[in-house]
């Protein structure tokens, strides 16, 4: 850390208060490095590791600059004077909890554009009048090709992460967007490393622009430990992942697929360890409520796919477990990066079969990481102390039994992704339903297993999956069998979807297929 405070380095009284409240009393290097050039107008492009206090680092000059400068006027309805672009929804929403209480104190507004959710809450905030956006691009691409926003007044443009909207595809779509916005506003770029086009977008769109570079893309964190341990055969490493997900800190789980995660999630709550599930096939809702659960310290374990190496900052995560290695070294790097944060200490472990220790190696190698492979069981010391005091196993809900033929608790109207507005349904399938996205009755299941609340007395449980691109509703009831009415239903939904929120839906374009397991991010 550096001795300088933040009011030192220029920021405004009523924004040290708020940072202060927050626990932060001295910038970090990046935030240290690259406030007097941002503060000043300075167009500035920050190179540093996930973890390096980036979003502070640009929200304190974006709103500072834009407070100052606010000429005493209201918010403009639909022409935001400062845009935040991140590469997903997770990012997005995470930086405007962190932007917004910081442009509130200069009595500035700020909101969120995605997609995988209706576009009529944005289309209102536009309209009610805002100062700062914090979008993913293909959400706020289309609603400008809708006219129902312009950017020809933003002073100051962020991209957060560009580097992974490259890896997405995005950068046509930033591309655009960028050219859009006025050629003399101040322009922030902040990414990890600068391949992928990412150098042209730097020469294209920023003007003598300040570097600031704290550490490279393979830099490590010295607090962080990483751990390979090697297991004898696929019963080893589950009994392996389950002890080392048995711990009273937090951890998140990474897995390939999105079947994995979902499953893994569902067998560690069956065995006593509460855990929530972060993938693209979760409705919008369905990710608030794992991400909130997780980080308020309700459930201890978050089983993701790679959605949740970029998107998810959350403080104290004392453990990543790399379920299976990684593809590829930066998303081993990004991944390993949701620990040790902002100074903490963490652990990373990589769990392997015999068959990929050349395949380890080669990642290893590619990180700039030195870690030597050990042969463990789920008893082996090297596991018992990294895992320390076991905490005390939950025993999971008793499954929803069906109570006959009832009244209907309404369905899913396909608004969105996986958004219920709770119509009715006819009398001829009167079996209990709970509502899309988990909220069942408290002795239903959630999809990860574990108990979910009351859904305003609805009786009956049914298991529902949102599919990230069309918002469809698959239906299977608590007997396990298909409901040829519910299936009606559900193309239904699917038709309304498409109509009421498909446009404009933030994912990959369309030419980078994924197969029907890949961990494909939540992307905007």
């Amino acid at each position: 850390m550096t001795h300088q405070t933040f009011a030192e380095l220029g920021v405004p009284a009523a924004l040290v208060s708020v940072v202060a409240a927050d626990g932060k009393a001295e910038p970090f290097p990046i935030q240290a490095d690259t406030l007097p050039d941002t503060l000043a107008g300075r167009d500035v492009l920050g190179r540093g590791k996930t973890g390096s206090g980036k979003t502070i680092a640009f929200s304190l000059p974006l709103a500072a600059r834009l407070g100052a400068d606010r000429e005493g006027g209201a918010s403009r309805k639909r022409r935001p004077r400062g845009l935040v672009l991140a590469p997903t929804r997770e990012l997005a929403t995470q930086i405007d909890a962190t932007l917004a209480p910081l442009a509130a104190a200069l009595g500035l507004r700020t909101t969120t554009i995605f997609g995988g959710v209706s576009q009529s809450r944005q289309v209102t905030a536009l309209q009610a009048g805002i100062d700062i956006v914090v979008a993913c691009p293909g959400r706020l691409d289309d609603l400008m090709k809708q006219g129902i926003l312009s950017l020809d007044a933003i002073e100051i443009t962020v991209l957060d992460e560009a580097d992974h909207m490259a890896d997405l595809g995005f950068l046509p779509t930033v591309t655009r967007i960028l050219d859009k916005t006025p050629a003399g506003g101040q322009r922030l770029l902040f990414s990890a490393t600068l391949d992928n086009g990412v150098d042209k977008l730097v020469k294209r769109f920023l003007r003598d622009e300040v570097l600031h570079s704290v550490d490279d893309a393979t830099s490590h964190v010295e607090a962080m430990t990483h751990h390979v341990f090697e297991v004898a055969g696929p019963e080893a490493k589950k009994e392996l992942v389950h002890a080392l997900a048995s711990g009273r800190g937090r951890r998140i789980l990474f897995t390939r697929t999105k079947h994995q995660a979902k499953r893994l999630a569902k067998q560690l709550t069956s065995a006593g360890v509460p855990a929530v599930d972060l993938h693209g096939n979760l409705s919008q809702a369905a990710r608030d409520r794992n991400l909130a659960a997780f980080g308020s310290g309700a459930v201890r374990v978050l089983v993701a796919t790679d959605v949740a190496a970029r998107g998810v900052h959350v403080d104290d995560v004392e453990l990543v477990v790399h379920v299976d290695p990684p593809a590829e070294h930066k998303a081993y790097l990004h991944r390993s990066g949701r620990t040790a944060r902002a100074g903490s200490a963490g652990d990373v472990v990589t769990v392997m079969l015999p068959e990929q220790a050349g395949d380890m190696r080669s990642l290893l190698r590619a990180a700039a990481i030195s870690a030597t492979p050990q042969k463990v069981t789920s008893q082996s010391e090297p596991v018992r102390a990294l895992v320390g005091e076991p905490a005390e196993r939950v025993a999971p809900a008793a499954p929803a039994q069906s109570s006959g033929r009832g009244q209907g608790a309404g369905r899913s109207a396909g608004t969105g992704r996986g958004q219920d507005t709770g119509r009715g349904r006819s009398g001829r399938d009167q079996r209990p339903r709970a509502q899309t996205g988990g909220n069942a009755p408290a002795r239903s299941r959630t999809q990860t297993g574990h108990a979910a609340p009351p859904a305003n007395g609805r009786a009956g449980a049914r298991r529902a999956s949102s599919d990230g691109r069309s918002g469809e509703v698959r239906v299977v009831h608590s007997a396990g069998t298909r409901d040829p009415h519910s299936e009606r239903s559900a193309t239904a939904e699917r038709q309304s979807a498409r109509r009421a929120g498909g446009a404009g839906d933030d994912s990959p374009p369309s030419g980078r297929r994924r197969g029907a397991n890949s961990a494909a991010p939540t992307a905007g």
